[in-house]
Parts: C-alpha cells; structure tokens; sequence
C-alpha cells in the first residue's frame, strides 16, 4: 500500500473513531440543559416570572457545585484512556474505585454544608422575595442526590476512557427522561411547583447511579484479571493519589472560574431584574446546548488522544487533533445555524410569558454567534485534558476569568444588559486564544 493510500485510510479511521466516539456523547450531553430546559419550560408556564427565576437562581447553584466537581469526570477519563493505551488493566480498575470514593467523600461533604451554602449564595445574589424563597426550597431538597451525580460523573469518565460511550449515553437518558416525566407530574398534577421540579431531580438522579453502578459492575467483569494481593495498596498508591489529587485540584481551580462567570452573569442579570433574570436564563440554555454539543468531541479527544499519549505517540496525537479541530468547527457552524433559523421558536417553546420573549429576542444574536468565539475553547480543553496538561489550563482560565471581570465592571454600567454578553465573549475569546499560544509548550512534554 502507498504512503498516500496508507495516510488517507488513517484519516478515514480517525474520523470514524471520532465520531464513533463523539455522537453518543453529544447526545448524553445534550440532554442534559434539555432537562434544564423543559425545568424552565414547566415553570414558565405558571403564571409568574418568578418561577423561571427561582428555578434560574437554584439550577445556578447546583451547575456551580456540578461543574465545579466535574474534574471527578474530567479528570478520570485521560488517566484511564492512558493507562489502557500502555495495557496497564490493573491501574484501569484502580481508577474507578479512587474516583468513585473521592465522589463519595465530596458529595457528603456538601450535605453536610447546605445551610452555609445556601446562606452564603443568597449574601451574594441580591435576588427579589419571591425567587430567594423558591430557590431556596428547591436547593435544600435537590442537594441529597449530591453523592450520586458525582459518583455518575466518575462512573462516565471512566467508561469514556475505556471508549463505551453507548452506556453513558443510556444512563443519561433514562435519568432525564424520568426527571422530565416526574417534573411534569409532579407540578401539572400534583401541583407542587417548584418542589415537584427539585424532587424530580432528586429521584431520577439517585436511580441513575444505581444503574450506573451495575454498569461498572459488569464492565470490571470483562476487564482482564490480576492477583488479588496488592489490589488495596494500588489503590492507596502515593504516587497515583498525589497525581489524581493534583489533576483534580487543576480542574476544580479552573472550574471555579467558569461557573463563578456563569454565576456572576445570573446574579448581575438578577440585580436588572425578574424579567431580565427570566430572559437571560432562557438564553443561557443555548449558551449550555453548545458546550455540551462541542464537549462531545473534546470527550472524543481525550479518549483518542490519551491513548496515544500513553503510547507516547506525538505524531498521531497531532494528526488526530487537526481532524478533532474540524469537526468542531463544523459543530460550532452547525449551531449558528440552528439558532439563527429557530432561536426564537426555541425561546417560545420555555416561556409563553409576553415580556421575558420579548426581552430574550432581543438579546438573542449574542448566544447565536458565541459559537465562532468558544468553539476553539472546548476543543483545546480535550487535547488538555488527553495530555492531563491540566495545570496550563488552571493558569490560562485563571487569566481568561481576569478579561471577563475587567469587561464586566466595565462595560456592564455603560451598556446594561448587552455589558454583562461581551464579558461572556471577551470570556471565551480569551480561553481559546490562550491555550492555542501555550499548545507548542504543552506538545514538547508528549
């Protein structure tokens, strides 16, 4: 076979490898604000602005905590693609138990701080009456399925990096279908309100671990055996703790800064008021419809190209990133395109409120062409990731979050609403533009 008929079936492999990988991920990932999205869409059919702003206000808390702790995903599938790049079973099972047990620990961890959370979180939000008393009540009841979605998050981590994305993306499917099922029944039947919503999740989530928890169960059947001896002190092994640890604390300091973006955007939108709160939070799920649609191919990416960093492969690792570019940049087109032809049918399908459609069409080109900017953020987070090169993107996000503060308190008084959409853009603009300069340092330790 010619060099050039061997260089094209490799492409052709990575692009079925890609998408293989990537399409049941977006899936999973997309209905994720889905499930947030129908929440909104429950409560904005009652007869309020309110509703949509406590549930705006307590989808906000969770997201914080979620992505905040997101690392127990994000930092479990490259460590694990890698170890099953170099054959290393016995450390692939390790994985899982750490992970699953530091989820554990968090996720109680946070029960046990509720009352100071959400007392510290209502300090900060300068939110009406209403919405506080709402939100409040829908935090201190959703806040018990803590341990369960982030042992989920490891659980999908590490299948990612045994490459089965079909199982997360079945387990995310029935967790949401059965929250989106006993949130409608719950508010238009038994008229809870927010309570329905907040014990809908409570519920779908908790089941969604024990069937998780199965499926790594029979994934672990399949794996090959090792001795019994030394399983504990692998687990416990210093050296693999202290590199879990040190991913992980990257992940979390660079994650405090994206959802403290997030959570500056919906407290400065709380302080315009309830209906700029509503809007905003409606177009807030295109902003999360993107990044989980992108994040299906930076997942891809870390699987993919954590292999061949376990391999120690730099020139596949830079072939299969130039193929994992573009189909991001497609994806980020693809949905421009969507929201530019369906934005509005899209905001009319979570509120029938006259006022917050009104204010959220007016703003809505900014969540329309935020893909052109934050595509090359997400992208560049999964080749990070594959290479847990995570303290660059600790340092590059801590800098990024630095543009959107200077942008926010500069622009937000001059032009209102449309200050707090170009500290978001200023936010991603800066993210991408930061890891592309600091990829030539990143690539010389592979």
């Amino acid at each position: 076979m010619s060099a050039i008929n061997i260089q094209a079936s490799t492409q052709h492999s990575t692009h079925h490898q890609v998408w293989t990988l990537a399409w049941p991920i977006i899936l999973a990932n997309v209905t994720v604000p889905l499930l947030g999205a129908v929440d909104t869409a429950v409560v904005g059919h009652l007869p309020d602005p309110y509703y949509i702003g406590a549930v705006a206000i307590g989808a906000m808390l969770f997201n914080y905590i979620y992505h905040l702790f997101n690392c127990l995903r994000m930092g479990t599938t490259g460590p694990t693609a890698q170890a099953r790049g170099s054959g290393e079973h016995a450390e692939v099972r390790a994985m899982i138990a750490r992970a699953l047990f530091l989820a554990g620990i968090i996720g109680c961890l946070i029960i046990a701080l509720q009352l100071p959370i959400v007392k510290f979180a209502f300090w900060v939000i300068n939110a009406s009456p209403e919405v506080e008393r709402y939100a409040r009540e829908y935090f201190l009841i959703r806040v018990w399925s803590m341990p369960a979605v982030l042992s989920t998050y490891a659980i999908f981590g590490w299948l990612y990096g045994l490459r089965d994305v079909k199982t997360p993306l079945v387990i995310q499917v029935f967790v949401n279908c059965l929250n989106i099922l006993l949130a409608v029944l719950f508010v238009f039947i038994f008229k809870w309100g927010v309570l329905g919503v907040a014990l809908a999740s409570l519920i779908a989530e908790v089941a969604g671990l024990f069937l998780g928890l199965y499926s790594v169960w029979r994934k672990l059947r399949r794996l090959p055996r090792e001795n019994s001896s030394g399983k504990l002190s692998r687990l416990l092994d210093p050296v693999q703790l202290k590199r879990m640890l040190a991913i992980n604390s990257d992940i979390v300091l660079r994650t405090i800064c994206v959802v403290s973006v997030l959570g500056f955007f919906m407290a400065k939108s709380a302080e315009l008021g309830d209906v700029q709160l509503a809007a905003n939070q409606v177009l807030h799920h295109f902003l999360i419809f993107t990044s989980f649609a992108l994040d299906g191919v930076a997942h891809a990416s870390e699987t993919i190209l954590g292999e061949s960093v376990g391999r120690r492969d730099r020139v596949s690792f830079l072939h299969d990133r130039r193929i994992i570019f573009l189909w991001s940049g497609i994806l980020g087109v693809i949905n421009i395109v969507i929201y530019a032809g369906a934005g509005n049918s899209i905001v009319a399908l979570m509120t029938s409120i006259p006022e917050v459609r009104f204010a959220a069409a007016s703003y809505l080109w900014w969540p329309t062409l935020m893909p052109l900017v934050s595509v090359w953020a997400y992208a560049y987070d999964g080749v990070y990731l594959a290479a847990t090169r995570t303290h660059i993107m600790r340092n590059t996000m801590i800098l990024s979050f630095m543009i959107f503060l200077i942008l926010l308190y500069t622009m937000l008084p001059i032009y209102g609403n449309v200050g707090l959409w170009i500290a978001i853009m200023g936010f991603f603009l800066g993210r991408g533009l930061l890891l592309h300069i600091f990829f030539p340092r990143m690539l010389r330790n592979i």
